[in-house]
């Protein structure tokens, strides 16, 4: 039964006729099945089959359509490359815009001294700029982006377009895509941190800046009508227990000092108390006073030596008083000029530290209890103080006019010095003046 069904292919093979002195046109093989027991000879030749040209035609032009929608997607991510370069490079600039603005305000030093000014106008910068400036550019990304997506993506659901092609320019315009969202987030975020320590900043500066307009507002109190620090006298008019005034500084241990001032006393014949600094434990640890009969006197550690100097006469008078701790020795001077020496005031004791000075009183407790038959009443001006002997002739250029020194210890400046109890603060008169008056 197989055998009646099989059939032998045999390829007939051969070129067709042609008429003498022409070529002989080209033919095709065709491959056919006959019975076993037929007749394999082939008394007709074999026609060719041709192809036929609206099927080849067909096939050209689909060729020719993928080969075009090929080439415009290849010039579609060219525009793409070049979109997304330019998208990236206005993020970093928009990134480096944010850094140049936080640097910037580390590096910012306000300073104002103008009442009623708005001290922030004079910033070199507005970090509301900035803000305002990064919320335009993440603004025009968006912008951009939903441009991008509308006008040059490609029409990815053609059924000509190749599929692995389609699918690969999708990942990346997803990919893109995520890309530039997570920048934007990124500045967002950002742009609320700015906002914030914007914010923080300037409540910060402003503070500072209050402050010193306070500080500087109390300055300027302080030494109004004064042409320089030191250019001023205290003045206390009258003989009572409540009328002084106070240097803010105190002593450090000293086991030497040179104390000078220029004075005008109103009282006579005796001066009461231009000076007295009191401890713990001692009330009279250093103190110049004359009351009653007595001379001046100087007080060290509570043991007292008499000088020899007179200033009761109502004109200003320069007086400088050294003082050793080695063997107690001690000079006074009165108008540059020396008028004499000792020793044996409290030999190899150290002034001590911590107390209070005290202009115009004489204090019987540290800082305190006042005796109104002691008080000064006239005027003191540049009480310097220096934990040094000074030499005879810085003391006579002193007293002359002729330099201005001030104590290394306690200086006179303006700051430095509180009056109480109707004491006040005063421009003094040149320090010609001074001698012409002595």
């Amino acid at each position: 039964m197989l055998a009646l069904l099989a059939a032998t292919f045999v390829l007939v093979a051969g070129r067709s006729s042609s008429a003498p002195g022409q070529e002989a046109q080209a033919t095709r093989f065709v491959c056919t099945s006959i019975p076993l027991d037929a007749d394999p000879t082939c008394p007709v030749p074999a026609m060719p089959i041709q192809v036929g040209s609206s099927q080849e035609q067909d096939l050209r032009a689909t060729v020719m359509q993928l080969r075009e929608t090929i080439l415009q997607q290849k010039e579609t991510l060219s525009n793409q490359k070049e979109t997304i370069k330019e998208l990236t490079g206005k993020l970093s600039r928009c990134e480096s815009s944010q850094m140049e603005a936080k640097n910037k305000g580390s590096r910012r030093k306000l300073f104002d001294r103008t009442h009623g000014k708005d001290t922030m106008g004079d910033l070199p910068r507005d970090h509301s700029k900035v803000v305002d400036h990064l919320g335009r550019t993440i603004q025009t990304l968006k912008d951009r982006l939903g441009s991008l997506e509308q006008q040059t993506r490609p029409d990815l659901s053609n059924q000509a377009f190749p599929s692995d092609l389609r699918e690969q320019l999708q990942r990346k315009l997803g990919d893109l895509e995520n890309q530039l969202l997570n920048k934007v987030s990124e500045l967002e975020d950002e742009k609320y941190l700015l906002l914030n320590e914007t914010a923080a900043h300037r409540y910060k500066t402003e503070s500072v800046l209050n402050a010193l307009h306070e500080r500087i507002t109390e300055l300027e109190k302080e030494s109004s009508g004064f042409k320089s620090p030191d250019d001023f006298k205290v003045s206390l008019p009258l003989q009572t227990n409540y009328l002084y005034a106070k240097i803010k500084k105190s002593l450090p241990e000293m086991y030497a000092f040179t104390v000078c001032m220029w004075i005008r006393s109103r009282l006579s014949p005796s001066i009461g108390t231009p000076f007295s600094y009191a401890v713990t434990g001692q009330s009279n640890e250093i103190v110049l006073i004359d009351w009653g009969k007595n001379s001046i006197e100087l007080l060290i550690n509570d043991k007292v030596t008499q000088l020899p100097i007179d200033i009761n006469d109502g004109m200003w008078h320069h007086i400088c008083i050294t003082w050793t701790t080695r063997d107690g020795m001690w000079e006074a001077y009165q108008d540059g000029q020396l008028r004499g020496t000792g020793e044996n005031l409290a030999p190899w004791h150290p002034i001590k530290a911590g107390g209070v000075l005290i202009l115009g009183q004489e204090q019987d407790a540290v800082g305190g209890r006042f005796d109104a038959t002691q008080a000064f009443v006239g005027e003191l001006s540049h009480f310097n103080i220096w934990d040094r002997i000074l030499a005879s002739e810085v003391i006579r250029s002193i007293a002359n006019c002729s330099a201005n020194l001030a104590g290394n210890i306690i200086p006179w400046i303006d700051n430095n010095v509180d009056a109480f109890g109707g004491a006040t603060k005063l421009p003094l008169e040149t320090c010609q003046e001074r001698l012409v008056s002595s």
